[in-house]
């Protein structure tokens, strides 16, 4: 059975893209720009004798040495796939150039940088998007519908967690420790910022305050001193006055990707699992019941992002796949479907982290989330 895109463009026109950064994101990014039927017309890699590898990664028809012989090349919009510290300079020049842009999280190192990509994609007029893609999964989708229409009753409290494992090991070693290419914040920049996007999507409602707790497990990696953080947890306040917990960590053995929410309220409690992402599991007082991905009972904004048939898995490129095609499609016609993460997301992730940064270093001291 053949299904549609969502969010993509009845337009003939392909949209041309290029890839910057041939790594694991570039490759998702190179993926997701296939399926939705774009032309790959090039990637940069890490140095120009990297091109023709960044290329094959990222099924670009082929390599270019530099950044400006990519946007010199007709390209519509420029996926940044790089390290954090070069995602200003890269985007700033893509925008300039007049392209649009998915530039991958956390948009910039500080909040500062992040508040002035927002702004120079306003000003520039381009469409601009940060892929917090687990708002693409149909059952958030499901969840945010069913909040919204007042299932839960008032909600009283949020907690979960995003556990990783993956720098467990004394040996484990990645550019995102290094607190110069990957920022001051590490675990909850790259985790936690996804957790608190999809906490405040699915809830409408946004964390105003927080007293955190870092930890570095690791010290030293490779010989060399570490300074951002293996875990944080924060404890929370939002606007609406609902409080709330989080934990985070990329030392968590056992766990590969396990970001877990639940929304607890008077009428209902909600609990979504991302490594059980066709499932939602809804509880009662009187019962509660596992709800599971089927389009026949989908609400309609779950429906719209569903891509498979009920029993047939879909995951994580899937919910990549959509928020691609979502993105394409509001640079082909001017569109902005329904919960597509702009750079105001992406400002508004610096922001948190920022306010996580700024408590954890006075103790846990209760921080304002500055708007």
């Amino acid at each position: 059975m053949w299904h549609s895109v969502p969010g993509m463009s009845t337009t003939a026109r392909k949209l041309r893209v290029g890839i910057v950064g041939g790594g694991f994101m570039g490759r998702v990014h190179g993926r997701s720009a296939l399926v939705a039927g774009a032309q790959v017309v090039g990637a940069v890699g890490s140095s120009p004798d990297r091109a023709e590898a960044a290329a094959d990664a990222t099924g670009a028809e082929r390599g270019f040495a530099t950044l400006e012989e990519l946007l010199a090349a007709d390209v519509d919009l420029v996926h940044v796939c790089t390290p954090n510290n070069t995602h200003l300079p890269v985007t700033l020049q893509a925008l300039e150039a007049g392209k649009h842009v998915i530039c991958e999280k956390p948009l910039a190192t500080s909040a500062k940088d992040a508040i002035g990509l927002h702004a120079a994609a306003q000003e520039a007029g381009r469409v601009a998007t940060v892929p917090f893609v687990y708002r693409y999964h149909p059952m958030v989708r499901e969840l945010r519908t069913r909040i919204a229409e007042g299932e839960a009753g008032r909600i009283t409290s949020l907690h979960g967690s995003y556990l990783q494992d993956w720098l467990a090991g004394e040996n484990d070693q990645n550019w995102r420790v290094d607190d110069v290419a990957g920022g001051p914040s590490r675990t909850f920049a790259d985790i936690g910022s996804h957790w608190c996007d999809l906490t405040e999507f699915v809830t409408g409602d946004r964390i105003a305050d927080v007293s955190a707790q870092t930890r570095i497990v690791r010290s030293i990696r490779g010989g060399v001193e570490v300074r951002t953080e293996d875990l944080a947890t924060a404890q929370f306040r939002t606007a609406a006055g609902v409080v709330g917990t989080v934990v985070v960590s990329q030392v968590a053995a056992g766990r590969k990707n396990r970001l877990y929410l639940e929304v607890s309220g008077t009428e209902s409690s909600f609990g979504f699992d991302q490594e059980d992402p066709d499932r939602l599991w809804v509880g009662r007082r009187a019962a509660s019941l596992l709800l599971t991905r089927d389009p026949e009972t989908l609400s309609p904004p779950a429906a719209r992002v569903n891509r498979l048939p009920a029993g047939h898995a879909q995951g994580y490129q899937d919910a990549f796949d959509s928020f691609v095609a979502d993105t394409y499609a509001a640079a082909l016609d001017g569109d902005h479907p329904d919960g597509l993460p702009d750079f105001a997301a992406g400002a508004r992730s610096a922001q948190l982290v920022d306010a996580v940064l700024r408590s954890a270093a006075a103790d846990g001291a209760w921080t304002t989330v500055e708007n």
